[in-house]
């Protein structure tokens, strides 16, 4: 068990696998830990390196009449500015390439912080500082900011759903209707937006970028510098966080660097403020939702009508998989007998919304569970009763979207922490407190995770590995995926240690490359290791065939008496080091090198049709969480956090709970602590760690208890019974925001609280008004 001074995790045992469910460090932990982790602003400089500053207009919406750049160009050590005119190919840094999202904006301008030209200069603040001379002449019109003003959309409307719903609303017993509102989120990773270009000879360019999608930013430099994609390569060692936030908009810093880099003969970097990040890229969707929903007395659920309402931003992005996303997950665990799940994406004067950590299904799930409380609220009953009656199960198992619910953990993980974290006892102890107590208030709330793995987008579910086993034993390991501190390398490292029966030391992991695993999907959607650790075994089998087969003529040896273990490889009687089996294999020509490759199986989806099977499995989880909050003040306090989460057979236990912790905590501050606010104008105010909170040290709960779920993992064949483990932590988070709603409703019992999210003071300060006015 690893204790930690804010509360236990549990650790599960481990079985006779060598590497494999170790709970081994991260392979760059002590690096990290020292400073000696090389990010791209860590790379020594080439010789002339030049830095690139952004320069936008200053309004949110309108069009540029008139742009001067003389004071520009003439400020002292400034090299060269860069317009649209300037790209040589497609001015467009859509992930669609559709043209709606422009590297360098043209005449018109539709948001605030939207980049109209790039100053190329000697050093970074000297170009920071001419970029402040332009002198723009524009007509600016009113910009559309707040969800209730749009009326355009990015995409059409988009519903799927079964059953009668006028109907069958007509006929339950009980029926409710609301509306509230679910907030953005600033992805706030460490090391913020950042590219190099280094030009080559014969037009090829050379990129260092911080993008979860290499693939992509090649694409997309190719495309702006009218080469072809063999021209440019792409690489990446690490990134210091990215959740999303470097999946697709990573591409315009590279583009523009690869811009420069090719007008100017030289080196280019482009390293963003993190003021001018947080306004210039994409956050999370917000949403209003609206909803309609009949049940019985009891509280099961007859009929669900929801209307989600997303904030896309100026430009679709990457809008239609989120949202699509957030409707996969409206429904969380629980069962919709008639259902109607709609979708508008909203456009807006704001910067495009794109990727983050759950991709959409946060929102979707904050919606089914604050229906579960609304219901409960009503009834007079307990949310964890109207929670688990609603769950699937028996022959209630078809989701809205007609996928059947299989490998069904809900009942017996909630179970589990029903009775770990005590949730009767700690109920009637907070009943108690609560009567006695006029200004603190407590809540507890127990919430249910099930969210499905795979892109939903079906030719991203794939992926490529390159292996080298060398004549002294070692392994060369590169794979399409991209590391952000979440440990996918050192995962996908332990399968190529565990298939050789080596240990870690033997496996030399690479930074990704383009020219090396090419045409790769990015690393989103908690699939990374499924895919890519795949991929690398699928690679590793290629090698071992081809060793099986030159043993069997070698030594006339079959393949079920050769084992790789213990740094050996044993054969029949014989024992050997796996350099000495290299070394003899490659004496007589056999190749020592496979691409591996790996596809998901069993999974479509038919947007069109509405009908398919988007996700290969579940991952399941369950968070219980204990707030108190101050009716006079609105603060709050999140006193104890007990977790149970499904990861199938870990790869790696300590990587995994990690990860639950990390996710955890984002999805609290997500829902409790980080507000963005645009004004009027269109300019986003909370731009800075000044302004926008994130969680700290302080924040998290004295007891914090995390556990992973024992179980033989999944049906499916996924990479040694383990289950992807990136995205879903996130949603335990909402259990925090329903203990907040649970300390509101004591105040008045049978009135549902009108909290949106975030619950920030302000936020939890309104809602207690409301019920003390209600």
């Amino acid at each position: 068990m690893l204790q930690n001074n804010k509360g236990a995790t549990a650790m599960p045992a481990t079985d006779d696998l060598a590497v494999v469910r170790k709970p081994l460090p991260h392979d760059s932990a002590p690096r990290h830990v020292t400073g000696s982790a090389a990010y791209i602003d860590d790379i020594r400089e080439p010789a002339g390196t030049l830095h690139l500053a952004p320069g936008y207009a200053p309004i949110a919406r309108g069009r540029i009449t008139g742009l001067d750049l003389e004071a520009v160009r003439a400020f002292p050590g400034v090299v060269a500015v860069l317009t649209a005119d300037d790209i040589p190919g497609a001015n467009d840094v859509s992930p669609k390439l559709i043209g709606d999202d422009p590297a360098l904006a043209v005449d018109e301008v539709r948001f605030y912080g939207q980049v109209v030209f790039v100053v190329v200069a000697n050093t970074r603040d000297i170009a920071r500082r001419a970029a402040k001379k332009a002198k723009f002449t524009t007509v600016a019109e009113p910009p559309v900011i707040d969800l209730a003003d749009a009326v355009d959309t990015v995409l059409p409307e988009y519903s799927f759903g079964r059953g009668d719903i006028e109907g069958a609303l007509a006929a339950a017993p009980l029926k409710l209707e609301a509306s509230f509102r679910i907030g953005g989120q600033e992805h706030f990773y460490l090391e913020g937006q950042i590219a190099m270009a280094v030009p080559g000879e014969a037009g090829e360019m050379f990129v260092y970028s911080s993008t979860q999608h290499p693939s992509e930013v090649q694409h997309l430099v190719a495309h702006a510098l009218h080469v072809p994609s063999s021209a440019v390569t792409v690489e990446i060692r690490r990134m210091g966080g990215g959740f999303g936030g470097k999946e697709s908009q990573a591409s315009q810093w590279a583009v523009l660097a690869a811009l420069a880099a090719w007008k100017t003969g030289r080196p280019c970097k482009m390293r963003l403020d993190r003021d001018d990040d947080m306004i210039m890229t994409g956050k999370r969707h917000d949403f209003r939702v609206d909803y309609r929903v009949g049940a019985s007395p009891e509280g099961l659920l007859e009929v669900v009508d929801v209307a989600l309402n997303a904030r896309c931003g100026h430009s679709e992005d990457l809008s239609m998989g989120v949202v699509d996303r957030t409707m996969f997950h409206s429904d969380n665990s629980y069962f919709y007998p008639s259902c109607r799940v709609l979708t508008r994406r909203l456009r807006t004067n704001t910067v495009s919304n794109t990727a983050f950590r759950g991709f959409g299904g946060p929102q979707g799930m904050t919606f089914a569970e604050r229906m579960m409380d609304h219901v409960a609220y009503t009834l007079g009953k307990d949310p964890l009763e109207i929670r688990k009656a609603n769950f699937y199960q028996g022959d209630r198992d078809h989701t809205p979207y007609g996928m059947k619910v299989e490998d069904n953990l809900l009942q017996p993980l909630v179970a589990q922490l029903e009775a770990s974290s005590d949730y009767w006892a700690r109920r009637e102890a907070i009943t108690a407190f609560n009567a006695e107590s006029r200004i603190l208030k407590k809540g507890l709330a127990l919430t249910p995770v099930k969210f499905g793995i795979s892109f939903t987008l079906m030719m991203l579910n794939q992926a490529g590995a390159l292996l080298h086993l060398y004549r002294d034993g070692s392994l060369n390991l590169n794979h399409g995926g991209t590391e952000m501190g979440q440990g996918l390398f050192l995962k996908v490292a332990q399968v190529v240690a565990e298939e050789f029966g080596v240990d870690m030391g033997k496996v030399a992991i690479t930074a990704t490359r383009t020219d090396k695993v090419p045409n790769t999907s990015p690393t989103a959607a908690s699939s990374g290791t499924d895919l890519n650790a795949m991929a690398a075994l699928n690679a590793c089998n290629i090698i071992k065939d081809r060793l099986y087969t030159f043993i069997e003529e070698k030594w006339q040896v079959r393949r079920n008496q050769v084992s790789f273990r213990d740094n050996q490889v044993i054969i029949g009687n014989h024992v050997m080091s796996l350099a000495e089996l290299a070394n003899a294999a490659y004496v007589e020509r056999v190749q020592l090198s496979a691409a591996g490759f790996y596809k998901t199986p069993k999974i479509a989806w038919n947007r069109d049709k509405a009908e398919g099977r988007p996700f290969f499995y579940f991952a399941y989880g369950a968070s219980c969480s204990e707030v108190t909050i101050d009716t006079m003040t609105g603060e709050m306090k999140v006193d104890r956090v007990d977790v149970l989460h499904d990861v199938g057979k870990s790869l790696n236990p300590a990587i995994d709970i990690g990860q639950i912790e990390g996710g955890f905590v984002q999805g609290m501050g997500w829902l409790t602590t980080e507000e963005l606010v645009w004004d009027k104008q269109g300019r986003l105010r909370t731009h800075a760690p000044s302004t926008y909170k994130i969680p700290a040290a302080s924040d998290i709960p004295e007891h914090f208890r995390v556990e992973l779920f024992q179980s033989e993992g999944p049906r499916e064949d996924t990479i040694f019974k383990s289950k992807a483990v990136g995205e879903p932590p996130l949603m335990l988070g909402i259990s925090v925001f329903c203990a907040i709603t649970n300390a509101i409703a004591s105040l008045k019992p049978g009135v549902m609280p009108a909290l949106d999210a975030p619950a920030t003071p302000e936020a939890i300060l309104r809602a207690v008004r409301g019920m003390t006015a209600a």
